[in-house]
């Protein structure tokens, strides 16, 4: 396969699946994810599944939540910070407030845009 070739395919297979860097730092994040220890490793987990629902609508800043998010959790293992020391006695305001820093794009901010102009063009634009 030439290089003129290999690069249109390159761009192709870009398109139909997104980027491969994208791809590979995803895997970068996994992989440091499964360096962690256990109870590291099955809290970011789980909050994982949770911010992959309520956040970043983008693959650049769901990426860079990910990287931030392992950031924190490997810093933690090191100063020898506790789970709990990290999430608090409410995880699920620990993850909405680690949300709170990631708005552009999430899939929520884009329906409640979306709501609204439907609703202010079914009015004829009054408010």
């Amino acid at each position: 396969m030439g290089n003129e070739s290999k690069s249109r395919y390159l761009h192709y297979l870009e398109v139909v699946t997104g980027p491969l860097e994208d791809k590979k730092r995803y895997r970068r994040y996994k992989a440091r994810v499964e360096e962690l220890p256990p109870d590291y490793r099955a809290a970011i987990k789980a909050l994982h599944r949770y911010l992959q629902y309520f956040g970043p609508g983008t693959a650049e800043s769901h990426l860079r939540m990910l990287d931030d998010l392992i950031d924190l959790f490997e810093q933690s293992v090191a100063n020898g910070t506790t789970v709990r020391e990290i999430v608090g006695d409410e995880p699920v305001e620990f993850a909405e407030e680690f949300l709170r820093s990631y708005p552009e794009g999430n899939w929520i901010s884009r329906e409640r845009t979306k709501l609204t102009e439907s609703i202010d063009r079914a009015v004829g634009g009054a408010r």
